[in-house]
């Protein structure tokens, strides 16, 4: 594990993003391709955005994407796909991007997504920790023994708050009840995970995810058990764990 404190989003943003376009740069040297595995969300603003100015081959790399709302298709403001197309795809030419798609045949999209994603390793996670401590969609509880790449999942009060927060719904009601969303597992199949934490509203769940053991009531507790996990705080959300080593 690897903590890195930057006093801005905006650099917390560049200093994450070099570190995965390393990443993939040394994969398509090894081996002539990469793939990258992505999340959103307001917390990933700046990290997609240096990214997606970093000089990668990006013709020789495949991209994913972590979960979907089931139901809104993608004009929806809060569509995740949306957020991707806008934000990073179409600012790159990559070699393929495979969406998750919550709008309709949930059970055909998961085996295709599923059967896609475990033909080669991901090379570089971008996973991003919840206000509740998920990551993805997996809400505490957190379902930490399926094997199955891609699962619905039903989301909780603190979690869809968290959407109305950020914006993206005007109220509770509006957040849709579940999602498709990669399982934990599947996160931790990453072979190295880069996770862009900033903003204050976030320093709770860091903290609960430094100072408790392995749980599913704070998910983000399992990325501690990768072993090339890198957490990238600012000094807002980073404020709780300062606090209390100091």
């Amino acid at each position: 594990m690897n903590i890195n404190i930057s006093t801005t989003p905006s650099q917390l943003g560049k200093n994450a993003a070099e570190l995965a376009a390393t990443r993939l740069n040394g994969a398509i040297r090894e081996k002539g391709e990469a793939r990258l595995l992505v999340s959103t969300g307001s917390s990933q603003f700046e990290t997609l955005a240096a990214l997606s100015e970093c000089a990668v081959d990006w013709s020789r790399v495949e991209v994913f994407h972590l979960d979907e709302y089931i139901g809104p298709d993608v004009t929806h403001p809060a569509s995740f796909r949306k957020y991707l197309y806008e934000r990073f795809i179409s600012k790159i030419n990559v070699k393929a991007f495979y969406p998750v798609d919550g709008s309709d045949n949930i059970s055909e999209q998961i085996g295709q997504l599923s059967e896609e994603i475990l033909k080669k390793p991901i090379d570089v996670g971008l996973i991003g920790i919840g206000e509740n401590g998920h990551i993805a969609f997996n809400d505490p509880p957190a379902d930490f023994d399926t094997h199955k790449p891609y699962i619905v999942v039903y989301l909780d009060d603190r979690c869809k708050m968290q959407q109305v927060n950020e914006g993206w719904f005007p109220s509770m009601k509006e957040v849709p009840a579940t999602a498709i969303s990669m399982s934990v597992h599947q996160i931790m199949q990453c072979k190295m995970i880069i996770s862009s934490v900033p903003h204050l509203v976030k320093a709770e769940a860091v903290a609960l995810t430094m100072q408790n053991e392995l749980s599913n009531l704070v998910p983000a507790t399992m990325l501690k058990q990768h072993p090339d996990w890198h957490l990238y705080l600012d000094q807002n959300s980073a404020s709780k764990i300062i606090t209390h080593h100091s």
